[in-house]
């Protein structure tokens, strides 16, 4: 018996509808993964995303020309069914050899190692190439095996082009929605594969049986693979530290990590930065969150505790501005707005952030806050990380929003970042700032690239900080009392640019990549060794 079959031209081209369809599902969903990919280490910056979507699409035309060039030399359904068949392999092959590159680049990250970390990033978008390339044949390959009469060609490739761009559609949105939340970046991209790879050995084997089998070799590769790379942390924790937890969420890849002295702290994407602290009997950390304490402090003295009445955080992590403000003020009705859910969970699960006064929402933070009734004494807005700065919490018209959630005497206390050299984002922030608050206060944070920025409903000024710290009352906590005296020697003069962020016109992203850019020229890697 002949091992060759023929089917009928009307199985062909319905079997070529689901391979286009097939094709276009997982050419987005690997384009979507490899950003989380390269995002768990390298983060979500727009410099990362940029270099991802250039690269996929230089892929894609090199992919369009060769299977065209190629369809044209080969028009056979073999030959195109063993395209999707190495497509898919060599798209469920990249993670698995990407594993090691990232796990030496996590190293390099940590190490401060420029150049490592640099070819490791560009180690595994060398590794789409391959796959992406043969994913962007299937198209032009398609349209040439199903024309057989130049007066339909129209309509063939149009319908081709809807087939593959409904696929697109779900391989947009289910990575992102679903799988990678569900089941992790490296699982996503072999269910993705998989599938293409069903797709293509079935089609092969319609037109040859033997063919097909000569190749189920992939399969049992990837899966053997698989095991392999998928032992172990996703990202090794940092040098003497256990982790505690980890997880992949829709936003960020997500650990909580402990040192020998039982303090816990909340890492993200690359692990550069600590967003959240946790210790089960202290509360204080000599870092950036108690200085949202001292925000209400800069209204005319005497300001006592009791007028503080209740607060908003956004950018709430794993709650550890919440905790020293339930410290402080206990009972203090709190409403934390954090978009990650898979932060909440952690800081639930890992950090005490259990307190019954406090609020989570889990939305973004602008739509969250607008949600709100308003009636805060202070929002703290903790949701700026050079280079992730979302806009949209940097507009004159947010700041309107925000103004129009706190009481007369209310402030509005930013976490900025900045550079030891470079505080054009922090000047940008205090002119946006100023054409909705009458004063505004500038406090760098010692020993770090952080400044917060305090904006506030009545004229103040600097002097009122230290003015009401001298006249607490004498039962005041002495967290609170801490705060005040460091927030006082951290004051800073409040210098605004010319620059103003708004709704239609927010240039924050480009102030940043400059401000990166620069700072990495200047040594700035070896600044942060040091």
């Amino acid at each position: 018996m002949s091992s060759t079959s023929t089917p009928s031209p009307r199985r062909q081209q319905r079997f070529l509808y689901v391979a286009v369809f097939a094709g276009g599902m997982t050419t987005l969903a690997v384009e979507f993964s490899a950003s989380r990919l390269l995002g768990s280490i390298f983060g979500t910056s727009n410099v990362v995303w940029a270099n991802i979507i250039g690269l996929i699409m230089v892929y894609l035309t090199a992919g369009y020309f060769i299977g065209g060039r190629w369809a044209d030399r080969s028009p056979y359904y073999t030959t195109f069914y063993r395209i999707i068949a190495w497509a898919a392999f060599f798209s469920g092959l990249a993670p698995l050899v990407a594993h090691p590159i990232l796990q030496a680049a996590a190293t390099a990250v940590q190490d401060y190692d420029a150049a490592v970390t640099v070819g490791s990033f560009a180690s595994v978008l060398i590794l789409f190439s391959v796959p992406v390339t043969l994913l962007g044949c299937i198209s032009p390959f398609s349209i040439r095996l199903a024309i057989s009469d130049v007066d339909t060609a129209g309509g063939i490739s149009g319908r081709m082009y809807a087939i593959s761009t409904l696929g697109s559609i779900i391989g947009t949105f289910a990575p992102v929605l679903l799988l990678i939340p569900q089941t992790g970046t490296t699982r996503t991209f072999l269910i993705f594969s998989g599938a293409l790879l069903a797709v293509g050995l079935t089609g092969l084997a319609l037109q040859d049986r033997r063919a097909a089998l000569k190749l189920l070799w992939m399969p049992v590769t990837l899966l053997i693979l698989a095991v392999l790379a998928l032992r172990g942390p996703l990202r090794p924790p940092p040098s003497g530290m256990t982790l505690l937890y980890e997880d992949e969420s829709a936003y960020n890849l997500v650990q909580v990590v402990e040192d020998e002295n039982g303090y816990r702290y909340l890492l993200l994407n690359e692990g550069q930065g600590v967003h959240s602290q946790w210790h089960p009997t202290e509360i204080t950390y000599g870092r950036t969150w108690s200085f949202f304490l001292a925000g209400p402090y800069f209204n005319a003295p005497p300001y006592t505790p009791d007028r503080v009445k209740r607060i908003a955080i956004i950018g709430l992590a794993a709650g550890t501005i919440a905790r020293q403000y339930e410290a402080v003020y206990p009972g203090l009705p709190m409403d934390g707005i954090e978009i990650d859910p898979g932060i909440v969970e952690a800081g639930q699960r890992y950090m005490g952030m259990t307190m019954p006064n406090l609020h989570v929402m889990v939305e973004d933070g602008r739509f969250g806050l607008n949600r709100l009734d308003g009636g805060y004494t202070m929002i703290g807005i903790d949701a700026y990380r050079v280079p992730y700065v979302p806009w949209h919490l940097t507009t004159v018209e947010f700041f309107e929003e925000a103004r129009d959630h706190l009481t007369a005497d209310g402030v509005l206390t930013i976490n900025v970042g900045r550079t030891s050299s470079d505080r054009r984002l922090i000047e940008a922030m205090t002119r946006t700032l100023l054409d909705v608050f009458p004063s505004v206060h500038t406090l760098d944070v010692p020993n770090s690239y952080n400044t917060i920025l305090v904006a506030t409903r009545q004229p103040t000024t600097p002097d009122n900080l230290g003015a009401n710290l001298n006249t607490l009352p004498p039962d005041t906590s002495p967290v609170l009392q801490a705060a005040l005296q460091t927030a006082s020697a951290a004051i800073r003069p409040t210098v605004a640019s010319d620059v103003r962020f708004t709704d239609d016109h927010a240039p924050v992203e480009a102030i940043v990549d400059e401000m990166v850019i620069e700072f990495l020229l200047s040594g700035g890697i070896d600044e942060l060794a040091n």
